[in-house]
């Protein structure tokens, strides 16, 4: 079996009524990535979506976990287990809704912030120190309004173009995370 150098873990949530929300934008990472790569993320292992791609000289395994969010760790256990991939070498794609929408922020670690996929990796994981990109979605405008609701809701026609973005962006900052290293994916992207 060759060796993999990277997991790209890219979170959303399965199923046709989730595309195109808040929750889903580390799925339209992984869509974007496998459409300018040419490379099917479409076999089901791990319990995720998987496909190879190559990051420079780097072999990575990008999953889509098929658990739904807050059990995204069960995937990332599994596949980074396969492959002995430790947690300083699993990338992770996700939403934020503590950053406006559109903004990127590149860390080496930390602390989940509120995000429950996150949450449940750092579990699986028995870490907080792994990569990861925020694409930042915004919060809610009224303080009454259930986060859930917000993070599962979809994009507005007028956030279409900031979201396209984005997730452009986010994939140019994984590719340089893995390629060039954390602190270079910071000065470029952060």
């Amino acid at each position: 079996m060759p060796a993999i150098d990277w997991l790209l873990v890219c979170l959303g949530n399965p199923g046709r009524e989730y595309e195109n929300t808040r929750h889903n934008i580390g799925f339209m990472a992984a869509d974007e990535l496998s459409r300018r790569e040419g490379v099917k993320i479409n076999r089901l292992r791990y319990r995720a979506l998987t496909g190879e791609l190559r990051a420079g000289s780097q072999r990575v395994l990008v999953i889509k976990p098929q658990t739904y969010m807050n059990l995204s760790g069960e995937a990332v256990k599994l596949a980074g287990g396969f492959y002995k991939i430790p947690p300083e070498r699993v990338l992770v794609i996700s939403d934020d809704v503590a950053l406006p929408l559109g903004k990127l922020r590149i860390r080496a670690g930390g602390s989940a912030g509120g995000h429950n996929g996150l949450k449940n990796i750092i579990a699986h994981l028995g870490t907080d120190q792994f990569p990861r990109v925020r694409v930042g979605v915004g919060a809610p405008a009224h303080p009454d309004h259930e986060m859930i609701d917000w993070v599962i809701g979809a994009f507005t026609a007028q956030e279409k173009k900031a979201v396209e973005e984005a997730v452009d962006r986010a994939v140019d900052a994984a590719l340089c995370v893995m390629e060039r290293g954390v602190q270079e994916a910071q000065n470029r992207y952060n």
